[in-house]
């Protein structure tokens, strides 16, 4: 048993486990992504930024939610993985995510979907850190029991 935290090694499986659980959902929002999004609404390829917005919201709250911004990341990497296996063309040459423009959107779209959300994380987690530090810098405001007198 942990001294420090009262409990056993079980923070490690349970941290490990929702990891795990993350990247699989990252990789099924690519995966699904991958064969959806070519549903368009006139020229707007309406399901490749709908995809795109699925995965900023997994990895914002995903972030926010574990307080890390490996949070964010680990999603990314999975939706990363599924996507660009499925854009390689195979041994027939036939590939599931053409270069139309809404495979360009969905595929960059969505690489730059997972750089925002790490990047937003990244910041908000530099954030929390200059907060829980303490001390008064630019924009901040004293406590009231550390004013000078």
């Amino acid at each position: 048993m942990n001294v420090t935290t009262g409990r056993g090694g079980s923070g490690f499986l349970v941290t490990g486990g929702v990891y795990g659980v993350l990247f699989v959902l990252g990789a099924v929002e690519g995966t699904i992504g991958s064969f959806q999004y070519l549903r368009t609404a006139g020229a707007v390829p309406l399901a490749a930024l709908a995809f795109c917005a699925a995965l900023l919201v997994t990895c914002l709250l995903a972030a926010w939610a574990l307080r890390a911004v490996s949070g964010a990341l680990v999603p990314a990497i999975g939706w990363i993985i599924a996507s660009f296996v499925l854009s390689m063309p195979v041994s027939n040459g036939s590939v599931i995510i053409t270069a139309s423009t809404p495979g360009e959107w969905y595929l960059y779209g969505g690489v730059l979907t997972a750089v925002i959300a790490v990047a937003v994380s990244f910041g908000g987690s530099i954030r929390t850190a200059r907060t829980q530090l303490g001390g008064s810098g630019p924009g901040r405001s004293r406590s009231a029991g550390s004013q000078p007198k």
